[in-house]
């Protein structure tokens, strides 16, 4: 292992955590993990990572400390406080938040962490799970050019896409965006759906030619056998669509932008949480359409 390479502190190994910092891992990386379920942490060492007791026995070391957890006061109680990342990385170290959260959130983090010396690029991504483990997400990234430049390597081993897209918050705007157009297609997705197989069409056959047009979409391709098997596993829960859905609307009332689709398509995703499909993976969205289409779901 090349010994030139920043030392990485990863934080939050769930769903996309877990095969990113493997990837990291696979790229000669040192990482040191810690996460609340110590069987994560011993997948991460079976990887060929180190587990940690705490978040400060992860960071103390760290040149990079890398988070990825669901919203908002996640970030908020793994960064601040006693035991959090602020008071136990060094001076210097990058703070890489990889979370999806408000951008307001990224600001206040990269102001507080200026105060330790401690630099903050706030980093979401796109591409679910599968994105997560073949190593080609987007990134969306806020923050600093020469922060920016620092993490490139490391963020290359972890993506194809990566863009600084701003100053500190920057990130959190976009992927609020792509959240929104996520939304918004797979619930035309779903209605497609529906009508393809109440007017008795094949529906694999009719997905297949609408993909190839100007219909077809990263959305479809990675959905579509959700749709044709409903296979509704998470890659991607209802519960954080929900949560981003939540960031987007609210994110654009502050600036003054209406989403009048955007806004439906919220209501649609936290009726299907009510209705207990939290657990369930975004295109689950076809689920409500059924609902409403008097099927029996």
């Amino acid at each position: 292992m090349s010994n030139n390479l920043p030392k990485v502190a990863w934080i939050g190994l769930g769903i996309m955590g877990s095969p990113m910092s493997e990837n990291l891992i696979k790229a000669g990386y040192s990482v040191t993990g810690y996460t609340l379920e110590q069987d994560k942490i011993d997948r991460l060492v079976a990887a060929g990572g180190t587990g940690a007791s705490s978040i400060a026995d992860a960071v103390e070391d760290a040149d990079v400390v890398i988070t990825m957890v669901p919203a908002s006061p996640q970030v908020e109680a793994i960064a601040y406080g006693p035991d959090g990342i602020l008071e136990n990385a060094k001076r210097g170290a990058l703070l890489v938040d990889m979370s999806s959260i408000t951008p307001q959130t990224s600001v206040d983090l990269a102001k507080n962490a200026a105060e330790k010396g401690i630099r903050v690029l706030d980093a979401p991504v796109s591409g679910g799970e599968a994105g997560a483990i073949e190593a080609v997400l987007s990134i969306m990234v806020g923050g600093e050019q020469a922060d920016f430049d620092a993490a490139k390597p490391l963020l290359e081993a972890l993506g194809k896409t990566i863009v600084l897209c701003g100053p500190h918050g920057s990130g959190q705007t976009v992927k609020a965006a792509n959240q929104l157009i996520v939304a918004v297609n797979i619930q035309a997705c779903a209605e497609a759906v529906v009508f393809l197989e109440k007017s008795g069409v094949d529906l694999t056959a009719a997905l297949d030619v609408l993909n190839g047009g100007l219909a077809g979409s990263t959305v479809l391709t990675r959905k579509k056998d959700n749709f044709l098997k409903r296979d509704f596993a998470p890659g991607f829960r209802i519960d954080l669509h929900h949560k981003d859905m939540g960031i987007v609307t609210d994110a654009a009332r502050n600036v003054g932008a209406a989403l009048p689709v955007g806004a439906v398509v919220a209501q649609l995703v936290a009726s299907l949480r009510a209705q207990g499909d939290g657990g369930l993976d975004h295109s689950a969205l076809l689920r409500s359409v059924e609902r409403l289409s008097g099927s029996q779901v």
